[in-house]
């Protein structure tokens, strides 16, 4: 069987989804886990004092972009992620 795919349209802007409708995506069941330097941690995780430098660090964010864990492990993530029944999402 063959597949066809479609001819990328460079054109066309990609659809704008509002923060309303991300919140929505994944019914709170989609997470994804993001690298973050120590500045980008900083902000994202403002109520945590001491946080190491120097340290490769994760967060666990939900679908709409709400931090949810930051953690010095990719692996941590996930398990937060599986220990909340949440299914991670692989973004590019």
């Amino acid at each position: 069987m063959k597949i066809h795919q479609a001819p990328l349209n460079r054109s066309t802007r990609p659809a704008e989804m509002s923060l309303s409708d991300l919140a929505k995506l994944g019914g709170g069941k989609v997470a994804y886990i993001k690298p973050l330097t120590y500045e980008e941690a900083t902000e994202l995780f403002p109520a945590i004092e001491d946080m190491p430098t120097g340290v490769e660090l994760f967060s666990l964010n939900a679908a709409d972009g709400t931090p949810l864990v930051l953690t010095d492990s990719r692996q941590a993530a996930v398990g937060h992620a599986i220990g909340d029944e949440l299914e991670v999402a692989h973004v590019h």
